[in-house]
């Protein structure tokens, strides 16, 4: 199935700044290529921490500025031991929030949540940096044209994965909204067929008109009973609004 990684989305040209750069030289940096956060590497580029212009500002006016990284990680030890200190070591949040290039798109947009910063520094197994992921490049993964979503679920899901003929059911895509009627063999088989689709790059949300012939999940209970459920999906986060009824 299609799930996007973060090294195939990742900026891998970083730019960067050295411990010493001074707050004019990371002003200037962040101006220059129009960024609002930059990190800060050290001789082997390792990541020491990162630098916004929340910090700047803060620095400039000698408190946190509401939001941005200000409010999301700790100032650094050199900070607190001396606040005078305008040089990056001194103005960075440290640790960097990093990643790997082998996670999906979906784990770095739940790091990035709890985290609360907008960048992740993407490193190898040696923790040298080998590029930064914002949230802009998480979300483009949301642009797959409907078509394309449609496609991936009848062959990856539907056929590859649950063995069923890729015609066995209408599945209608709009704008990343999945609808899917039918009728399978069993609940089970329509649970996990709703949430593959969910977990699809590009898929928003999933609702759920299939029939089951019987309810594996409860065999004490009748068969021919039919389910809709509204499913709304981001990065295999869902909230469920289930309605059942019977019927044929």
């Amino acid at each position: 199935m299609t799930h996007r990684t973060v090294g195939q989305v990742m900026t891998t040209a970083v730019v960067h700044v050295r411990p010493d750069a001074s707050f004019k030289e990371i002003l200037n940096v962040l101006v220059e290529h129009d960024l609002t956060a930059v990190p800060v590497l050290d001789d082997r580029n390792r990541p020491l921490g990162v630098v916004s212009d929340a910090d700047l500002l803060s620095d400039a006016a000698g408190k946190d500025v509401p939001g941005g990284w200000a409010l999301t990680a700790r100032p650094s030890p050199d900070a607190e031991r001396d606040s005078r200190v305008k040089d990056a070591a001194g103005l960075m949040r440290s640790p960097a929030v990093c990643a790997a290039s082998e996670w999906t798109v979906c784990e770095a947009a739940r790091v990035m949540g709890r985290r609360g910063v907008d960048h992740l520094v993407v490193v190898d197994e040696a923790g040298r940096t080998v590029g930064i992921v914002g949230r802009g490049d998480l979300l483009r993964g949301f642009l797959r044209r409907d078509r394309a979503i449609a496609e991936d679920i009848r062959r990856e899901v539907m056929a590859r994965s649950l063995g069923l003929p890729r015609d066995a059911l209408e599945v209608r895509v709009d704008e990343g909204e999945v609808s899917l009627s039918g009728v399978v063999e069993r609940r089970s088989t329509a649970s996990v067929l709703v949430r593959l689709c969910g977990d699809l790059e590009g898929v928003v949300a999933v609702t759920d008109r299939l029939g089951y012939r019987a309810d594996d999940t409860h065999p004490a209970v009748a068969t021919g009973v039919r389910t809709e459920r509204a499913t709304g999906s981001r990065c295999g986060h869902r909230g469920v609004d289930t309605a059942s009824r019977d019927g044929g």
